[in-house]
């Protein structure tokens, strides 16, 4: 997706904050009745010129804070909502680094390490993001931990390219200084990772996933063959029908042109299939509702031998192993966690 998706209840967000919401488009050059046309998408220059329209409006060094401090559930998109339905702040982003192309062409990378969580943003290379939207998007994901645990949380570290010259309001909020580093960065303490959601809900995740899913699918369709094929792979897994042919069907061309397309991307079906069964056995043997067993389903084995024996090839260790391990990470702090869906 080379768009920005604008979600329609950004108008209730600047109500709040008490910026104009006219004045904001017309200095944006956008037309004025842009939030009333239903879906709405925006090329890159014209999302980035919305956002320093809003900044020029509300001029305002502590806008970006005013911002986290007004975001609540009403205002959020639906992968947003089913960040909120998650257990805690890892299982959070791992799904929005997923969905992530839900929202625009914005890649987020999670990692983990006995520090806790890190989240790096790669924003498009042209035209460059202005600030106040780099900072905006970390300063969601405090937001975010805030509103799902009902706890103070604060980051370890909170790093952009770019550094305000007034970081006085950032330091009250985040309860540190803002660095300047080569990506936007943001760092949470393991405790906080896994600090649980008050806001968890298995059954809204089941409601949402579904139509998150079939979303993903549409918006890349111009997007690589190696992420159209992951995007159908996970519909099709469940079902049993994650092969070349089953895909192929799915994307409405042959399986001699999938293969011959993916070979220009320098990769294979076989390949995309197995990073796409590792990433979801990983997050699947998070939950420990899941059973081996009904994990092998889900990722479209027969028999769960042959996952157990796959998945030995892939990671060296069990799910059993993979699952303890997991476990511990959740205990204790400096454990490292695995990591999981590419952005």
């Amino acid at each position: 997706m080379d768009r920005f998706a604008l979600d329609p209840t950004a108008g209730a967000l600047l109500h709040d904050l008490g910026i104009s919401l006219p004045n904001v488009l017309r200095r944006a050059g956008l037309p004025a009745d842009l939030l009333t046309r239903g879906p709405i998408t925006l090329e890159p220059g014209e999302y980035f010129a919305l956002w320093e329209a809003v900044e020029a409006e509300a001029d305002s060094p502590d806008l970006v804070v005013r911002i986290g401090r007004s975001l609540s559930p009403e205002v959020f998109n639906p992968p947003m909502f089913a960040a909120l339905c998650s257990r805690d702040l890892d299982i959070a982003a791992r799904r929005l680094v997923g969905y992530k192309a839900l929202t625009g062409p914005l890649r987020l990378n999670v990692t983990t390490d006995p520090e806790g969580l890190t989240l790096t943003c790669r924003w498009p290379d042209k035209p460059t993001p202005p600030p106040v939207l780099v900072i905006a998007e970390l300063v969601f994901w405090v937001a975010l931990a805030r509103i799902g645990t009902r706890h103070d949380v604060r980051p370890l570290r909170f790093a952009v390219p770019d550094v305000p010259q007034d970081t006085r309001p950032f330091l009250d909020y985040l309860g540190i200084d803002v660095d300047k580093a080569p990506l936007p960065t943001i760092t949470f303490a393991a405790a906080d990772v896994h600090r649980p959601f008050l806001t968890a809900n298995d059954l809204m995740w089941l409601y949402f996933e579904p139509e998150l899913r079939k979303r993903l699918s549409e918006v890349t369709r111009e997007a690589s063959t190696t992420e159209r094929v992951r995007a159908a792979l996970l519909e099709l897994l469940p079902a049993g029908q994650g092969t070349a042919q089953g895909v192929a069907r799915s994307l409405a061309i042959s399986t001699r042109t999938l293969q011959r397309r993916l070979l220009h991307e320098r990769t294979t079906f076989q390949t995309v299939l197995t990073d796409t069964r590792t990433t979801l056995a990983h997050q699947y043997l998070r939950n420990d509702d899941l059973t081996v067993d009904q994990i092998s389903f889900l990722l479209g084995y027969d028999d769960p031998k042959s996952f157990y024996r796959a998945y030995r090839t892939w990671t060296g260790s069990t799910p059993a192993q993979t699952r303890l391990a997991h476990m511990a990470t959740t205990t204790a702090p400096h454990a490292t966690a695995a990591a999981d869906f590419p952005s």
